[in-house]
């Protein structure tokens, strides 16, 4: 039976690497000569983001095997009488509105400032479904020169993977693909712009070998530096909590191999993500710090906060009056609203200079493991460390500490992980073109299936999602040519 194509709106999720490659090497600052904050005075400052995702189910028509995949956003406004779909209206508003804020204040002579991290699956999904008005607000505030130092965008994973558990191979498609989607929607210079990472669900993998070859992959791809959450990592130097969770951190990573790489990180602290945001929390938290010391000189620490943009009602409801409340206030005075590209640059201190941090449990690890000992070195370890004491892990950390991103996902994992090898034997390692186009049908729906909602909630007809999106990417695999 042949299969319905992915839908009308154009793939990009792959081209020429070259312009992609060059954007993102890009040297020198890119918002601090419209900064506009004197850093040198302020005693804190507080960067917000708003992360916003709807996964692609093959949900647009009555046969799940046939039906086109389209935007959970398109099928929750299709049939608003089921659970919470009500609140599709709200959502789409929700992926809009920073396009009408931003020139609100601007016009008011306000300094906004807000990070945004949207999947490139929404993105699609918004161009699938027609919905350029909300696109193209965001496009002016993207690429017009009055308000693109108000926002910043931070990259992503095109499908929303969780890193710890994605095929390292897999992930660096997703981190790819992103860059392909935001710049066929905004163009090549504003990607130049985006210089820190949101990994989905906040998922840091802690397994040495699987954070050595994310890191890579970031750094691969561009990226200067990422968002981590608070818990998911320690001190390199004991092991222990991260004492300043306000300075940036220098996130390393080390193999089994014996290689190591590192990248800044700024550190998510913890809390209850959406009300915090909502409420603007980190502008009252800064409003009590002063100016600390790092690396010999006095910096202003910086208070970092990230939170689904659109979900629950506070978000939804009280997000909008407060942010435009704290954004007036903080426009002026000495705790300031700032994005973390713009704060980097303007401390201008060396990445080596940050305080050294790893994933959590790590330490444990390099307590019995001989530097470049190898795989299956480090696989003992792991296998002992696990009997020894039923809380060590290498499934890696995210927002929650309950949630395996592993166990209990079966079901999912089988078919994805089929249909990743399948795509790594046939396209991959035979370097298909991206031309191809049984090579970009069988690169969406592997994509789109690896998305975290399929994981998160395990069962029923998300469980369904995922493995019909997997056995589709297998199907156009298999087909042939």
């Amino acid at each position: 039976m042949n299969q319905p194509k992915p839908g009308p709106a154009a793939l990009h999720l792959c081209g020429p690497e070259g312009p992609i490659a060059q954007a993102m090497s890009r040297p020198g600052p890119v918002f601090l000569p419209d900064s506009g904050i004197d850093f040198d005075h302020i005693n804190s400052a507080f960067a917000i983001a708003l992360h916003m995702h709807q996964p692609l189910i093959p949900a647009g028509g009555n046969d799940i095997r046939t039906a086109q995949v389209i935007s959970n956003l398109r099928y929750m406004l299709e049939h608003p009488e089921i659970g919470d779909n009500h609140n599709a209206p709200a959502f789409r508003s929700c992926y809009k509105r920073m396009g009408e804020f931003i020139p609100q204040l601007l016009r008011a002579g306000k300094q906004p400032r807000v990070m945004l991290d949207y999947s490139g699956c929404l993105l699609y999904g918004l161009r699938q479904m027609g919905a350029t008005d909300v696109l193209d607000a965001l496009k002016t505030i993207t690429c017009a020169p009055a308000y693109r130092r108000c926002l910043e965008w931070l990259g992503a994973a095109w499908g929303h993977p969780v890193a710890p558990s994605t095929p390292p191979q897999d992930y660096r498609l997703h981190v790819r693909a992103w860059q392909h989607e935001f710049a066929a929607l905004f163009g090549v210079e504003a990607l130049g712009r985006v210089r820190g990472f949101s990994p989905a669900e906040m998922a840091l993998p802690n397994h040495p070998d699987v954070c050595y070859e994310f890191v890579q992959t970031l750094k691969d791809c561009g990226y200067r530096w990422l968002l981590v959450q608070e818990h998911t990592v320690e001190q390199v130097e004991d092991g222990g909590p991260v004492a300043s969770p306000h300075v940036p951190h220098r996130l390393v990573a080390r193999s089994s191999r014996g290689d190591a790489l590192s990248i800044t990180a700024i550190i998510k602290t913890q809390g209850s993500d959406a009300k915090l945001v909502a409420q603007m929390q980190p502008y009252y938290e800064a409003l009590g710090l002063s100016r600390v010391k790092l690396a010999g000189r006095s910096i202003p620490p910086l208070v970092t906060q990230i939170s689904d943009g659109e979900n629950g009602g506070v978000m939804m409801n009280e997000f909008p009056p407060k942010y435009m409340q704290v954004m007036a206030d903080a426009s002026t005075g000495p705790t300031r609203a700032a994005n973390v590209t713009e704060y980097l640059e303007r401390l201008g201190i060396g990445a080596d200079d940050f305080p050294a941090v790893q994933p959590v449990m790590q330490s444990r690890i390099w307590q019995r493991f001989e530097d470049g000992a190898g795989p299956e070195a480090l696989a003992k370890i792991i296998a002992e460390l696990e009997k020894e004491d039923r809380r060590f892990h290498v499934e890696g950390g995210s927002w929650t500490s309950n949630i395996s991103w592993v166990r209990g996902y079966e079901q999912v994992l089988g078919p994805m992980q089929r249909a990743s090898a399948l795509l790594a034997e046939k396209a991959l390692n035979q370097a298909a073109p991206c031309s191809d186009p049984r090579y970009q049908e069988a690169l969406f729906y592997l994509l789109a299936s690896e998305t975290s909602c399929y994981r998160y909630w395990g069962h029923g007809i998300w469980t369904d999602y995922g493995r019909e999106l997997s056995r589709r990417a297998i199907e156009a695999l298999e087909r042939e040519s």
